[in-house]
């Protein structure tokens, strides 16, 4: 098969396709003929060698894919060859074919077309975490979404919307009314007004109840800043760096919590669990036509590299899908 196999590190130069083995479906695995897969900050950090991936024979980055089952391991029961499945990995969706655990896959919705739901694992299940199940969100409360034009936080906004919470977003001047049209109750322009000030006033100097930031760098401070009592910050993300300071004796009277998380690194029960429980109360909101995946653009297999460096620049909205086979 062919598989984008990084050979060394450095710029998208490095991401070269080349001819590997197939892989072979253990007993309750289900091989997949991938259609798709979609790009996420970490690949970009795994291309220049800063975020490794799971052991592997062959260093293939991607996080998540939609495809067909081609087969299945002979303890399979879930899945038959030519449905439709997404699913998040470790690694290795960056190829024309995956061995995948057939509890970490999910039914591809009727109402998503093949190739778009290459775009739903990834950034829905991190953010329905990261909100729901470790941020507490529930309706009525305050959320605070940072980059909110990214592929988290376009599903975090769809989620709050979806949940009657209250969603406020940072985000570049030029996503700031895409936020809005995807159902943000306020954008923030981060490089014009402060969310700090911005947050309390819309909340009347309560404060957020939820943090989402994917961020870091300096925004890890003032998002105890923004906090209500009781808050919590859940940091799934250092795009601006791990350094930021932080005051704890701020956290102390806001008896706030900070909870640091990613999905990569979790071991396979805890994937399967998430993505089990993402699929019984998320995914039927996707036939109903309350979510949807949002897509900045597709590229072709063989320019990846280019998809990277469109996601370097930070000019997409939602995610950058690649077709592999179309």
């Amino acid at each position: 098969m062919r598989a984008i196999v990084l050979d060394s590190y450095g710029g998208p130069d490095v991401l070269q396709i080349h001819n590997v083995p197939d892989p072979v479906p253990g007993p309750e695995e289900v091989l997949v003929d991938v259609s798709a897969t979609a790009l996420n900050r970490a690949d970009l950090l795994q291309r220049l060698g800063l975020y490794a991936g799971p052991d592997m024979e062959y260093e293939i980055p991607g996080l998540e894919f939609s495809g067909v089952v081609a087969g299945v391991g002979e303890r399979v029961s879930s899945w038959k060859a030519g449905d439709a499945v997404m699913g998040i990995v470790g690694g290795g969706a960056y190829a024309e074919q995956i061995a995948v655990h057939e509890r970490q896959v999910l039914a591809v919705p009727d109402a998503v077309p093949l190739q778009d739901a290459a775009a739903i694992p990834e950034v829905w299940i991190t953010a329905y975490d990261a909100l729901i199940l470790q941020g507490g969100l529930t309706s009525g409360r305050v959320a605070l979404v940072h980059a909110g034009g990214s592929g988290v936080g376009t599903a975090a906004i769809q989620l709050c919307r979806a949940m009657n919470a209250q969603v406020i977003v940072t985000a570049s001047a030029s996503k700031v009314a895409a936020c809005v049209d995807l159902g943000a109750d306020l954008a923030v322009d981060y490089n014009a007004q402060d969310f700090v000030e911005v947050a309390r006033e819309f909340t009347a100097r309560r404060g957020v109840d939820v943090v989402l930031d994917v961020v870091g760098g300096d925004y890890v401070d003032r998002n105890v800043d923004v906090l209500a009592v009781g808050g919590r910050i859940v940091q799934v993300g250092v795009m601006a760096g791990g350094g930021g300071g932080l005051n704890v004796g701020k956290l102390l009277p806001k008896r706030a919590a900070v909870i640091g998380t990613v999905l990569r690194a979790r071991p396979l029960e805890e994937k399967i669990a998430i993505t089990q429980r993402f699929g019984r109360e998320v995914l039927p909101l996707f036939d109903s036509g309350v979510l949807r995946p949002v897509i900045d653009c597709h590229y072709p297999f063989n320019q990846v590299g280019v998809a990277h460096e469109h996601m370097q620049a930070n000019a997409n909205v939602g995610k950058i899908v690649i077709d592999i086979r179309v």
